[in-house]
């Protein structure tokens, strides 16, 4: 199973977001298992080290080095950049970079809380908790 997993979902588990933390915590855990290979777009990477700013840089460098322990960065071409940017489909460009990132890996899923804001993409968009529901059965 290939996953990426949007910026949102570390920060529940980075920033303990008490309603979504266990299920963010849950996908984390899963994304160890050999048979599931998790993927975090490259631009992802700044806007967690942005809202852990609160945080020392030490702890904030800390936090990107097990996110990229526990999962492999994915960037995109130029070109697919450029299409993105043009893309109307999309009413948010951040958003459509995350699609283009999950299409370059071939990704299962998109696991996101902002399921609706993915309703053009060509790869599903899941919750943590479907997610999880389906890892385990």
């Amino acid at each position: 199973m290939i996953l990426l997993i949007d910026a949102n979902i570390i920060l529940d588990y980075f920033l303990v977001r008490r309603v979504h933390f266990n299920n963010a915590q849950q996908l984390m855990i899963k994304c160890r298992e050999p048979s599931i290979k998790g993927y975090v777009s490259f631009h992802s990477l700044p806007i967690i080290w942005y809202t852990l700013r609160r945080y020392s840089i030490q702890e904030r460098r800390r936090a990107l080095l097990e996110v990229t322990d526990l999962l492999q960065v994915v960037s995109v071409s130029h070109e697919t950049v450029i299409n993105a940017v043009k893309n109307e489909a999309f009413a948010d460009f951040e958003d459509c970079l995350q699609e283009k990132c999950a299409l370059e890996v071939g990704a299962d899923y998109i696991v996101t809380r902002n399921v609706k804001d993915f309703t053009a993409s060509e790869i599903p968009a899941i919750t943590p908790a479907e997610m999880i529901e389906i890892l385990c059965h």
